[in-house]
């Protein structure tokens, strides 16, 4: 319970944490933001992890000048493409049998059931997309594997979403994050960005399922 209630108030305060790492622990920030966004990205049973807001709140102490931004970028970057990798060749090495496996405190069952609908109805543009989603996010390039995805085809994609979503996200940071108005209401804006995507994929999780039963 107390490794829970550390991981909610990190992600919900994941600017404060931060900063008080890079004051303690300095260069080792980079490491363990490398860490954070793999596991995310990597590890199908850790799609809670904060992966949006955390580079978003990265992009604003760059702007601070407490991080470097062209490292940032390029560490990060690097973190996404090799947790997607892994993940396609977990999905990969367990293929269609993940069909069958029943929902656990390991493996969001209803999570890869969205995964899987999104990417049979967008095909190898849900990698790039679901970088923007929460828990689809973590799955997609899962059920990529699983869908046998070519591995050329499945790197194209995942290159262009790494790219724009470190890219993007940190450069916004970068940007906005040391204006006032956002320092103000980093709480608020961290909220928006977990509710917010979340609400997108229940709304198309819903309208799935109410078109498969109807």
């Amino acid at each position: 319970m107390e490794i829970i209630g550390f991981l909610i108030d990190f992600i919900l305060h994941v600017d404060k944490h931060l900063e008080s790492f890079v004051q303690n622990y300095g260069a080792w920030v980079y490491a363990l933001l490398f860490l954070v966004i793999f596991v995310e990205t990597g590890v199908v049973v850790m799609p809670f992890l904060p992966g949006d807001s955390l580079l978003f709140v990265v992009g604003a102490m760059c702007g601070a000048g407490l991080m470097d931004y062209s490292l940032s970028v390029g560490l990060l970057f690097a973190a996404a493409i090799l947790g997607d990798q892994s993940n396609y060749q977990i999905g990969r090495f367990f293929g269609p049998k993940v069909f069958h496996w029943e929902d656990s405190r390991y493996f969001n069952k209803r999570a890869f059931d969205q995964a899987h609908a999104f990417y049979e109805k967008y095909g190898g543009i849900t990698i790039v997309a679901a970088r923007f989603m929460p828990f689809l996010r973590t799955f997609a390039p899962f059920v990529a594997g699983v869908a046998e995805m070519t591995r050329s085809r499945f790197i194209f994609f995942n290159v262009i979403g790494g790219a724009l979503w470190v890219g993007g996200i940190i450069t916004v940071g970068y940007l906005f994050g040391d204006l006032d108005f956002v320092k103000a209401h980093l709480d608020k804006i961290i909220w928006a960005m977990i509710v917010i995507p979340g609400l997108v994929v229940l709304a198309g999780a819903w309208k799935a399922r109410r078109k498969a039963t109807s």
